[in-house]
């Protein structure tokens, strides 16, 4: 076995080849090169360079790959210099694409690690988590390298790629997850549709989120790395009658993040585009083709690049919990209360909202929060149709259970989600019924704001609340059971909330 060590320091920004498309721009810098080589040989080679505050979002690297080649691997490193408090460091996220190129939609894409990893390989049979296995093929493949932050005194990078030649391997077929498990018809079935494993910047494996899934009293969960979909032929295996597993993405964006949840097996969506690039809506759509939702996450979150900036006019829900609650969950929720209210005084669509737990690693909770969704069976298609119609309630665990109706005097009767059609002075019972929230306080919540909130839940946690309104008072009504809030004028943190029922014609 050989090796052929070589270096080359790469050119100063001006002198790097700079492709625009509309207004993001990405610099694309000299290739590295490979001759051939005998099977079973090695060829490195090094490169390092700096780059300076204000980079593109993407700097890219092209490797030219001969043919004979059978596995590629990528290590890099960058410096992490003290910066004062409030400055911005040095982060240096990385991922890959073949000989099919860079072109936004992802054609060439072979995998995407963020920060969580300082070395990958790919090959025909096998990849690293986040990179997806196949063919590799001779052409000039891209180092995708994405400077997250830059420290005032630029960010400096080495990589070093290693070519292995041969014989390729064959490439596994992949096998996906049933689109069914064993459901108990029409239901509340409960899931968390945001969470990570090593496949993108998690700690947990496949295998023991299906374990705690189980355990957390799930019924579904939703496959959601970061920008990429290299998990979705690794879950077969954990499924099984009693978990319904739905695979997707988080699309990880420089102006925020969106889960596309429960899209076809091996569906790829593209994250690099800003809100300014008027490219959202193409890979939105995008999402709706694979059969999936578009669900923008955490929107509030105040993580560099989470807030969300893309507007809502393309979303099928909104994750307004996200994990722990935090008081940026109670700006989302104001936020998606603001929006509701705008719904119903300009007669347009609704939005629903959902949670989930974003769990990462422990000591992070799968399942808490869980959206819990009317569906006719546990099934992809009736999930789906169960959160887009927001036939569905958020509860921060399997231990919480509410029913949420609204009833006229003549028999008239909807649940959460649906349309209490009533004359506008007729008498409108609301009814709550609470399992597993000690000490809790109910709220209703209405587009005029609070307009009741009822005395604590006793110490076992179950309770009925009953408010009389009219449609002409309430244009929508929905329930907040939270926990006891600390002295001041702060409300308590959420232990649950309902979708909304909605009054009138």
């Amino acid at each position: 076995m050989c090796e052929d060590d070589h270096e080359q320091e790469h050119a100063g920004i001006g002198r790097r080849a700079v492709f625009v498309t509309g207004a993001a721009a990405a610099l694309t810098l000299g290739s590295v090169s490979f001759a051939s080589a005998a099977p079973r040989e090695r060829r490195t080679r090094t490169v390092r360079g700096t780059l300076p505050p204000g980079s593109p979002d993407f700097v890219y690297v092209p490797v030219e790959v001969p043919r004979g080649v059978r596995e590629i691997h990528v290590a890099y490193s960058y410096d992490r210099p003290a910066v004062p408090a409030g400055t911005q460091g040095n982060a240096l996220d990385i991922g890959l694409f073949d000989e099919r190129g860079t072109e936004l939609g992802g054609r060439g894409f072979r995998g995407w690690s963020g920060g969580a990893r300082t070395e990958f390989f790919v090959r025909a049979d096998d990849a690293t988590p986040g990179y997806v296995p196949g063919p590799v093929r001779p052409g000039t493949w891209h180092i995708a390298l994405g400077p997250y932050t830059v420290a005032p005194e630029g960010l400096s990078y080495e990589i070093t790629v290693t070519l292995t030649y041969g014989k390729q391997a064959e490439t596994p077929r992949p096998v996906y997850p049933p689109e069914r498990a064993r459901g108990r018809g029409r239901a509340w079935y409960r899931g968390d549709c945001h969470l990570h494993s090593e496949y993108s910047d998690g700690r947990y494996t496949l295998a023991e989120i299906a374990e705690l899934a189980r355990a957390a009293g799930l019924d579904f969960i939703n496959s959601s790395e970061h920008n990429t979909h290299s998990a979705h032929a690794h879950w077969a295996g954990l499924a099984g009658d009693d978990l319904l597993i739905l695979l997707g993405e988080e699309v990880t964006t420089r102006n925020g993040h969106v889960v596309a949840l429960g899209t076809d097996p091996g569906t790829f969506v593209d994250w690099r585009y800003r809100a300014r690039d008027n490219r959202f809506g193409r890979f939105a759509r995008q999402i709706r083709r694979a059969g999936g939702l578009v669900v923008p996450a955490h929107p509030h979150a105040t993580c560099i690049g989470c807030n969300w900036k893309f507007g809502f006019g393309e979303a099928d829900a909104v994750e307004v919990w996200n994990g722990a609650y935090t008081p940026d969950d109670e700006v989302a929720l104001a936020d998606w209360d603001g929006m509701l209210v705008a719904s119903v005084r300009d007669g347009k669509d609704w939005i629903p909202a959902m949670g989930s737990s974003d769990s990462h690693r422990s000591p992070d909770v799968i399942g808490r929060p869980q959206t819990v969704v009317l569906a006719d069976d546990l099934t992809r298609e009736a999930i789906q149709e169960g959160i887009r119609a927001g036939r569905s309630y958020v509860a921060e665990s399997s231990k919480v259970s509410l029913s949420f109706t609204a009833s006229g005097g003549r028999g008239e009767h909807a649940g959460i989600g649906e349309r209490l059609r009533v004359d506008r002075d007729t008498p409108v019972t609301v009814r709550l019924e609470v399992t597993g929230a000690p000490r809790c306080t109910v709220r209703f919540v209405t587009d005029q704001g609070v307009l009741f909130t009822g005395d604590p839940l006793p110490v076992s946690g179950a309770g009925t609340v009953e408010w009389r309104t009219t449609a002409s008072y309430a244009a929508y009504v929905r329930a907040e059971v939270r926990h006891e809030t600390a002295a001041g004028p702060l409300p308590g943190a959420l232990a649950a909330f309902t979708n909304p029922v909605f009054l009138g014609r």
